[in-house]
């Protein structure tokens, strides 16, 4: 039924910046804009713009601006490194491209790190989304058969681990 994502869409601050960023920075399409007063699925006054990215696959990164809202606020509860995007590149290759234009834009950047499985790189956009970059080493189809083999133990050791307990000291976030 649910075949890939459409579009996923965030805020941001300033639709300019934003799009000079993900065209220039990640070199993605500037493919759609909609501008509104009244939100159409809640029929809400809320003066918005809402624009789309496209990705090699046919899917969107999105991003709404709405100025007259309050601002955004970070969750913090939740360590910055947790909720991120991350975007698919085809090689080691491609990576150390991204990395060194990103850096040519002046965005700091972190890694390559190596998570065994995959090779990645973290940054930022200028609204404050962490990003990556990730290319996945081991991305043959018996790799993907055992990934999905070990998925249900993995998340049942973890269950019991929770049950269990953690080490008590404070959270590095």
């Amino acid at each position: 039924m649910l075949r890939r994502f459409n579009h996923v869409a965030f805020r941001c601050t300033n639709a300019r910046e934003t799009t000079d960023f993900y065209t220039k920075a990640l070199k993605l399409p500037f493919a759609h804009a909609v501008t509104n007063d009244i939100v159409p699925s809640i029929q809400q006054y809320c003066p918005h713009i809402h624009i789309f990215f496209e990705l090699d696959d046919g899917s969107y990164i999105a991003f709404f601006e709405v100025p007259l809202a309050a601002p955004a606020i970070p969750d913090r509860n939740t360590p910055s490194w947790v909720q991120h995007i991350s975007f698919d590149v085809a090689d080691d290759a491609c990576l150390a491209t991204g990395k060194a234009r990103l850096e040519q834009y002046g965005v700091d950047v972190l890694g390559p790190v190596d998570h065994g499985f995959a090779h990645s790189i973290y940054f930022f956009d200028p609204n404050g989304h962490r990003l990556e970059m990730t290319y996945w080493v081991e991305n043959r189809p018996e790799d993907f058969d055992r990934y999905r083999a070990e998925a249900e133990a993995l998340l049942d050791a973890w269950e019991t681990r929770k049950k269990t307990g953690f080490e008590s000291r404070p959270v590095d976030a």
